[in-house]
């Protein structure tokens, strides 16, 4: 029997803000829970990162409160891609500049996971860590550098 798998993914920003209620960060507030409701209805939308009050701006592994992630999981890249660039996500994204500084050279790193895991905010940490240090491979990548699943040939 062959192994399933499914890609988990973490992006990371600086917010410009001091907080989420600072106001350079109004708009981006206001629509958040919108655009991750779109997310959740999305086909190959499995699992995101929230807390117990249904939120996911409250984590950050890296000890800044102006540093927010997002970790989530779905069933392929081509499902993520689609909810990134060919939905309302997309609007964000191209204004992110806004709202955001860039983390390091990277702010996205994907990675496969065994169906039905869920990554920890550890491992994703990690993960990210890995590609601003090494680059993307097999171990952490980005769209750019896409890796097949575990036991797939790359084309």
């Amino acid at each position: 029997m062959t192994k399933e798998y499914q890609i988990a993914e973490i992006n990371i920003a600086r917010m410009k803000g001091v907080s989420m209620d600072d106001p350079i960060m109004k708009e981006f507030v206001d629509n958040v829970n919108a655009v991750n409701e779109i997310a959740e209805k999305s086909n190959g939308f499995v699992w995101r990162l929230l807390d117990e009050d249904k939120e996911a701006a409250n984590f950050s592994p890296f000890t800044d409160e102006q540093v927010i992630i997002n970790i989530s999981v779905w069933e392929t890249i081509a499902s993520l891609e689609t909810f990134m660039y060919k939905t309302f996500h997309s609007d964000f994204l191209k204004r992110r500049k806004e709202w955001f500084y860039a983390y390091g050279k990277v702010a996205t790193a994907m990675w496969w996971i065994p169906k039905g895991d869920v990554p920890t905010i550890q491992e994703a940490a990690e993960k990210l860590e890995y590609i601003q240090k090494n680059g993307p491979s097999e171990v952490a990548f980005s769209f750019r550098y896409q890796f097949p699943k575990p036991g797939e040939e790359k084309n």
